[in-house]
């Protein structure tokens, strides 16, 4: 039974791991998409709104699916359509087409991501030791794992849409493998979460703002860091894909320790520490005019916002009465608003000033949720 469940968590972990390193693809590449389909910044906004729209509509639907399906059967299916999509971001006929592959790369995801959280917070339950913040650690590994191959790619003068071709299909073959080995249907499906959608109140919409709060500003380093470096910095593509990079890098290694912070600090104050954190080493990033500077701040605010995810999803997981999946699926979907709506604000602002003033949205949001940490301690 030991051996059986060590394969269900490093199959756990590699879903993960997967999960970022085609959430880093993307961003690296939204430099690209923006000069291939000749969009200003206002337009790119709309279309990240776009992916945003299709994972809210995604988890209205997330915890029926894991019901009916089981969380296995709901990884492997929208894990590999998520890393598939990938392929065509550069084969749209037009910026419309790019807005529906969005919509459907949105869905695709948040799906994919209610089913591993809700796998990972079965997995920690069942093994009675902290695995969230490991889990969250693979995916931060593998944003910083397809950052710097992406960057790589690049370097070298290899084709963008090769580049996405190959990330797709090795992406999608090791997603469909791992979710055999992930634990069974009857494990995580359940007759409560099939009954759907559950509209966040109580704890789980104290839980959901502050994990917004969270995804504001960590959406916003993931869809803007890179273009940050490249247009306000002058840096390069490559030297500038090192932006998310450091970010995700930083992230996983603080994760990887999440676990045992989390056995010693109480929620609350985990949270305000690590808030204020993100929001010093963000507020370095906007001063500096060094690259090297700015990418040692991303790095400070990847530390910020290590933890913030990893704890909320597990309470909401745990929340009395309520599915896992349930929980993960309703906080997610506030933290998703977040989410959708930081990295296109950013957009209009950055068309209005500059991106560099917009940014401050990210000092803000990580502020705020340092002063609302106490909150974490509600559940």
């Amino acid at each position: 039974m030991t051996v059986v469940y060590t394969s269900m968590r490093w199959a756990s972990r590699a879903q993960f791991f997967c999960s970022g390193f085609v959430f880093a693809t993307w961003g690296v590449h939204i430099p690209t998409v923006k000069a291939h389909y000749g969009v200003d910044e206002a337009q790119l906004g709309l279309a990240l709104l776009a992916a945003g729209v299709g994972a809210l509509l995604g988890l209205t639907q997330a915890s029926r699916w894991i019901g009916r399906y089981g969380a296995a059967r709901a990884a492997g299916v929208c894990g590999s359509i998520y890393a598939l999509l990938l392929a065509g971001l550069l084969m749209a006929p037009g910026y419309a087409a790019l807005l529906v592959l969005l919509a459907a790369f949105g869905i695709a995801t948040s799906v994919f991501d209610v089913a591993i959280n809700t796998e990972a917070a079965q997995l920690e339950l069942k093994g009675g030791k902290p695995l969230m913040s490991g889990m969250h650690g693979m995916f931060s590994l593998g944003g910083m794992v397809g950052a710097t191959t992406g960057s790589a790619a690049i370097a070298a003068g290899m084709a963008a849409h090769h580049h996405l071709l190959l990330v797709a299909a090795a992406m999608a073959l090791t997603v469909s493998l791992s979710a055999q080995r992930m634990l069974p249907k009857e494990a995580t499906a359940s007759a409560s979460a099939a009954e759907g959608f559950r509209m966040p109140r109580g704890t789980l919409a104290v839980l959901g703002v502050l994990a917004a709060l969270g995804l504001i500003a960590e959406g916003a380093i993931y869809d803007w860091s890179v273009l940050y470096l490249q247009q306000e910095l002058g840096s390069p593509q490559q030297q500038a894909a090192l932006a998310y990079a450091s970010f995700s890098a930083a992230m996983a290694l603080t994760r990887f320790g999440g676990d045992a912070l989390r056995a010693r600090f109480a929620p609350d104050v985990l949270l305000r520490g690590s808030a204020l954190l993100a929001a010093l080493s963000m507020t370095l990033v906007l001063i500096t005019d060094t690259p090297w500077m700015a990418l040692i701040g991303f790095a400070g605010v990847g530390v910020g916002f290590a933890n913030v995810v990893p704890i909320l999803f597990a309470a909401a997981a745990r929340v009395p009465d309520v599915d896992p999946a349930q929980g993960i699926a309703a906080v997610s979907a506030v933290a998703y608003l977040g989410f959708m709506s930081g990295p296109p604000v950013i957009g209009f602002l950055a068309q209005l000033s500059s991106l560099t003033a917009a940014l401050y949205v990210v000092v803000v949001f990580a502020a705020g949720l340092a002063a609302s940490a106490r909150r974490a301690n509600s559940e």
